[in-house]
């Protein structure tokens, strides 16, 4: 019999694929430009299209009417490091904010505390269509998989996150460059009704944090390339197949799996032109701890948050992921890309990352 599948490899298929449909409609909606695909015709100035993480993490604190730099730096709770690349990406960059008041910057051209934040025309198209999106795809979940079956994941998450407390965070950190200040910043942060995509990310965060401090390679690279490599190797090229991540996701787990010193990329030991990555003992030996590991860190939350809670959890994760006989995941079922999106030029979705590799080119949660 194979085994059950993990738990936060079930959390992520289901934030992964809540991100995909989330940006698919968000794309159809609102006009916005690509690197590859080009603009939305009849419209000059759009912003450059991103994904769910960076309105959770950034976008939805931006009112309308504008808001002081030092006071949305305050409310993301995010070093100034941190805050000063993400504002330089937001606005210069992609074009969803503009920063007023030039005599608030300092030499350096960053913006001071003062400078006033406010979305441009795009960007405040974008968030108006942005803050109906978390609604819609809830309600059309509970259509698709059963009220029962989402509310008792919903259920399940909020009593896990309940237990975690506020020093977890509900967001994936990218390009953050956190310290001491800003980890202060965020437990002092009020407490608030998470939306469905949070809790999942809060509680998957949670469950990395426990595997990270216990392997000798992230839960990041455990669950998506070493998971999928045996002990001869793999060619670079399938792992995309493979791992149900886009070419740059795999590009990002194979720096930090080198970084890790898990792994390699080198030559086809066969003599073919292809690049091979090869596992070093350490790679295999976090390979092979990584099923048992994760098991042993849910049996451990049984015991800290309740056997019921725990096994709820999975249960309602497990229906909503997984299709019967063996068939594909109905998550599959709502990642049908509009016929205008990027997604609709690329082959079909065959399966979701086992954990998410949000790019910092934009948030996409499977790397693109």
């Amino acid at each position: 019999m194979e085994a059950p599948l993990p738990l936060p490899a079930l959390l992520s298929q289901a934030y992964v694929a809540f991100a995909i449909e989330f940006d698919n409609e968000f794309e159809h909606q609102t006009p916005h430009r690509t690197t590859n695909f080009g603009r939305t015709p009849g419209f000059e100035r759009v912003p450059w299209l991103v994904s769910m993480p960076l309105w959770l993490r950034f976008l939805r604190y931006v009112p309308l009417e504008g808001i002081t730099a030092g006071e949305l730096q305050a409310q993301l709770a995010i070093s100034k490091k941190g805050w000063q690349i993400w504002l330089a990406r937001l606005a210069k960059w992609w074009g969803y904010l503009a920063i007023e008041d030039g005599d608030a910057t300092n030499r350096a051209g960053r913006a001071g505390p003062e400078a006033v934040v406010r979305p441009t025309p795009g960007g405040r198209r974008a968030i108006e269509v942005w803050r109906t999106l978390i609604p819609l795809l809830e309600s059309r979940w509970r259509e698709r998989f059963g009220e029962k079956a989402v509310a008792a994941m919903e259920d399940g998450l909020r009593k896990v996150a309940g237990g975690l407390g506020s020093e977890a965070p509900a967001h994936f950190a990218i390009l953050e460059h956190e310290d001491r200040r800003s980890r202060a910043a965020r437990m002092q942060l009020p407490a608030r009704e998470l939306p469905l995509p949070e809790l999942l990310t809060k509680v998957l965060l949670a469950f990395e944090a426990e595997f990270d401090g216990k392997s000798a390679a992230s839960l990041a690279v455990c669950a998506n390339v070493l998971r999928v490599t045996p002990d001869e190797g793999v060619r670079v090229r399938d792992l995309p197949r493979l791992t149900c991540l886009a070419e740059m996701g795999v590009a990002d787990a194979l720096r930090l799996l080198g970084r890790q010193g898990v792994g390699a990329v080198g030559k086809d030991p066969s003599g073919g032109r292809a690049k091979f990555l090869v596992l070093t003992p350490e790679g295999r030996f976090a390979r092979e701890a990584y099923l048992p590991l994760t098991a042993t860190i849910e049996r451990e939350w049984k015991r800290r948050f309740g056997e019921e809670t725990v096994g709820q959890l999975r249960t309602a994760l497990e229906g909503i992921v997984f299709g019967r006989d063996g068939g594909p995941s109905p998550l599959l079922r709502g990642l049908t890309p509009h016929a205008d999106g990027w997604r609709a030029s690329l082959p079909p979705l065959t399966g979701l990352p086992h954990f998410p590799m949000v790019s910092h080119r934009g948030g996409f949660p499977d790397g693109n």
